[in-house]
């Protein structure tokens, strides 16, 4: 363990605030890793419940994930940092135009990953360089989002905010639009104080969620959660959730957006970070013709590219068939014979919402229904008796 001499400590992290702030992130706040919780109960209870869906790794990770020191038994401190990625207006106002695809403000620019993960090493980078001298030792590891570290519990440890009611972090400076960094480190810096709870009596979050993914407060069901649906969970959308995804073909903004505290919020800064104009309101008709050169070429350096071009067709299918617009059917009618049954069932259920039923019933006699797809049998059949 590195301690950095007592008279030093407030000028370091004046120096690390300064050089935060000229790196763009909005926040910066120091935790002690042994102050940090052990979480491993809360987990497994979630686990256990199994509101963690299709997404194993949580349960394989979750010993590393419990505590820090269970990551890197090292580390003394974590620099926390949050990172401003504010939109221009409510991301919900695109819901009330059901042709255009509704795309999860942090996506609709390049990948939040890299550009915040090189913010991180030049932090690092400078923080050393101050005190290599005399201190040959100091070691540093930095993470976002992509490891086994429970950011927004520790976010508030270190008083960046603290975890809302839809589990998300709030700032009472910043709102909700904030991504996460850390740095871990084994210098032994002085922490900030930890943030209290400041939600109250409200649940403008949870009463915002359009399919119900909050059991309680401060919990929520992957299960049931949009963002879930449309980018991790790798099969068919559940039927009783298509109708309340709406166009959102790619992640919900919704619980934050109807956080009160985002009054004080400001649009992002960071032109790597302000949304690219062909994804502020895509037109649903555009995407439904991409094929997987077309999607992987328009999506480069976009997080959505992760996820593939068959979960993004799924996506733009169900929001086309709640678009209600007969116009698609031309745009859906192909993916019939797409080579992913995934996107099949997916093409079923949409002409099922787009077409009469009487015209629908046609199309399963021409193409031969369920008996000529096995693969998506149910969704023929839940759709002829229109019940998908």
């Amino acid at each position: 363990m590195i301690v950095p001499n007592p008279d030093k400590q407030a000028t370091l992290k004046a120096f690390l605030e300064r050089e935060a702030e000229a790196l763009g992130f909005a926040r910066m706040r120091i935790c002690r890793a042994e102050d940090a919780e052990n979480r491993e109960v809360i987990l497994r209870r979630f686990v256990g419940e199994g509101y963690h869906g299709s997404m194993d790794w949580m349960e394989e990770t979750l010993q590393r994930r419990a505590h820090p020191a269970n990551l890197w038994d090292e580390v003394k401190s974590i620099i926390m940092l949050g990172f401003n990625y504010g939109p221009d207006e409510d991301p919900r106002l695109l819901l009330a135009s059901p042709d255009k695809a509704n795309i999860s403000v942090y996506a609709r620019h390049r990948d939040y990953h890299d550009l915040i993960k090189g913010r991180l090493k030049q932090l690092s980078a400078k923080l050393l360089s101050r005190l290599r001298e005399g201190q040959p030792d100091g070691a540093i590891k930095v993470f976002v989002d992509t490891a086994p570290v429970m950011e927004k519990p520790l976010a508030q440890l270190a008083g960046l905010g603290w975890q809302g009611k839809h589990t998300n972090l709030v700032s009472r400076e910043l709102g909700s639009w904030l991504f996460l960094g850390a740095i871990f480190t084994n210098l032994d810096l002085d922490p900030d104080g930890p943030e209290s709870d400041h939600c109250g009596s409200c649940v403008a979050c949870q009463q915002a969620c359009p399919t119900g993914a909050f059991p309680r407060p401060y919990q929520i069901d992957a299960r049931r959660c949009i963002s879930y649906l449309t980018i991790e969970n790798k099969g068919p959308v559940p039927h009783a959730l298509r109708r309340a995804i709406g166009n959102r073909i790619y992640g919900c903004d919704d619980c934050l957006a109807a956080c009160p505290w985002n009054k004080f919020a400001e649009a992002a800064s960071e032109a790597k970070l302000k949304a690219r104009d062909d994804l502020k309101a895509p037109a649903l008709a555009d995407f439904l013709v991409l094929d997987d050169t077309a999607f992987r070429q328009h999506f480069s350096g976009s997080p959505i590219k992760r996820i593939g071009r068959n979960r993004f067709l799924r996506n733009v299918l169900i929001a086309a068939g709640n678009a209600g617009r007969a116009d698609l059917v031309g745009r859906v009618m192909p993916h019939l014979g797409d080579a992913d049954p995934m996107v099949r069932g997916a093409a079923v259920w949409a002409l099922g919402q787009l077409m009469h039923q009487q015209d629908f019933a046609q199309l399963a006699k021409d193409q031969g229904g369920p008996e000529q797809d096995p693969d998506v049998k149910e969704e023929w059949q839940l759709a002829l008796k229109g019940m998908a």
